[in-house]
């Protein structure tokens, strides 16, 4: 089955338990950059991110016996609580092993729709080692972030929504932590619309896939602390959104912890909602590119809204 088709079955299997996210026009950001702006508010999708989308998919493909061995998986948070979510929905038992730096919000977030916790490492691709070693040894299945066919079509069924809410678009703005999201999301709507030109964007702290991109192989590389948190850490070898991102990126930006704070103070004084580092980043590549989308229809995906007024207060002082 091929991308687009896979996404659109995802899109029928998992629309009971998911928002239609709105994309709305933003008259602040059109007049601020020159271009005609639209934001996919996946900050008040279920869970408070677009992770849901992929996670639900995911467990909804699982055989019965599957499900009764319960899934683990692991997460800084928004990807966490997609899978709690989804367990709960489905009956089925869950562990998430969370790196030491997790955001406390996010953690809560997991808690609150039943995940067990565990934490393990320093870094998401420690904790993901651990998950899959429990998994081979328990026989639980391993619930992937990003590397996984169902969960990547979950998330594009972003793409699937946004087509049916516009006439079309010139680009599309999308953060990159393991690709998943733009990976689902920018190869549907390269599938309607060849032309668009898909933005990829990641903090300079953290942005493994995006340098990998530029190697043309996946490369280990360390990672200094960001507030865009839900984009940070490695990318597995074997990942089969790296070449989907090879494929459908068709610009890098990465940007730095300032202009992601600057974008996101910005965003919630205009818009009046919150939104979390990782989808700052987008913002923040909007207002970096806006002499190059002068006059374009330009949508960017807000792909999350989970973020503790601590780290608010924060970036406001």
């Amino acid at each position: 089955m091929t991308l687009p088709k896979s996404i659109q079955s995802a899109a029928i299997q998992i629309q009971p338990f998911i928002r239609k996210t709105p994309f709305v026009h933003s008259k602040a950001f059109s007049d601020l950059t020159g271009a005609d702006v639209r934001f996919k508010l996946e900050s008040i999708q279920v869970t408070g991110s677009f992770k849901a989308r992929g996670a639900i998919n995911k467990l909804l493909s699982l055989e019965d016996h599957e499900k009764q061995k319960g899934v683990v998986s692991a997460s800084t948070g928004n990807h966490g609580a997609a899978v709690a979510y989804a367990a709960g929905q489905a009956g089925i038992d869950c562990t998430i092993y969370v790196p030491d730096d997790a955001s406390p919000a996010k953690l809560e977030n997991m808690k609150q729709f039943g995940a067990k916790i565990e934490v393990h490492g320093n870094d998401c691709i420690k904790a993901e080692a651990r998950a899959q070693e429990i998994s081979i040894s328990t026989g639980e299945t391993y619930v992937s972030p990003y590397n996984d066919p169902y969960v990547m079509a979950g998330q594009g069924t972003i793409g699937a929504e946004i087509e049916s809410q516009c006439d079309g678009l010139d680009a599309v703005i999308i953060s990159v932590g393991g690709g998943g999201l733009i990976g689902g999301t920018a190869g549907f709507l390269k599938s309607i619309w060849p032309q668009i030109h898909v933005i990829g964007c990641s903090p300079e702290n953290s942005a493994v896939m995006i340098h990998s991109i530029k190697a043309g192989k996946v490369l280990k590389l360390s990672s200094k602390p960001t507030i865009s948190d839900g984009t940070a850490g490695g990318v597995e070898e074997d990942s089969i959104t790296f070449p989907i991102c090879c494929d459908v990126i068709d610009e890098t930006v990465l940007v730095t912890e300032e202009e992601i704070k600057d974008a996101m103070i910005t965003y919630m004084d205009k818009e009046h909602q919150l939104l979390e580092g990782a989808a700052g980043t987008a913002v923040a590549t909007l207002l970096k590119k806006k002499n190059d989308l002068i006059g374009k229809r330009v949508g960017v995906v807000i792909c999350g809204g989970n973020i503790s007024l601590d780290t608010v207060r924060d970036i406001l002082n």
